[in-house]
């Protein structure tokens, strides 16, 4: 009995080792994940993205993010305004910080309900994920729309 209890915890000590290992080269392989590329280096996609929605803007830094299962890309233009892309190239986020949302990337629906509720704004930013939609306003209202592009919540 006292030798399978010396086990138990042999066992436990190793498992709770090899956990720490584990959490450690996790870590580590993440701590190193960003690495500057080229715009040629861009999904096809993304590069389409840019040339018609930003096309007179000049590329200031472009990265690629690899997580551990997951591969994105970020554009940062010099005028401060911002893309994310998905692995696939399809647009994650836009964020336009001095300017407005060029019109033709908001989906209809929402820009309809902006024009309607809030006339006198625009859109600075918009977020797209598997749940929803966020759109940050110029007044600072944040709303967020389902995937119908029901409006499910208002922060500001």
């Amino acid at each position: 009995m006292f030798n399978s209890l010396k086990k138990r915890n042999a066992m436990k000590k190793l498992l709770i080792l090899a956990a720490a290992v584990f959490a450690l080269g996790t870590s580590t392989v993440s701590a190193d994940n960003d690495r500057p590329i080229s715009v040629s280096e861009l999904p096809e996609k993304a590069q389409q993205f840019i040339r018609q929605h930003f096309p007179n803007e000049k590329v200031s830094f472009a990265k690629m993010e690899r997580e551990l299962f997951d591969t994105t890309y970020e554009v940062i233009f010099t005028s401060s305004s911002k893309v994310e892309f998905l692995k696939n190239g399809d647009w994650k986020e836009v964020d336009c910080k001095y300017s407005t949302v060029p019109a033709a990337i908001i989906p209809q629906q929402i820009a309809q309900y902006v024009s309607q509720y809030y006339p006198d704004t625009s859109v600075v930013q918009i977020d797209r994920d598997k749940r929803d939609y966020e759109v940050k306003l110029t007044n600072g209202l944040e709303l967020t729309f389902d995937l119908k592009f029901n409006l499910i919540d208002i922060d500001d």
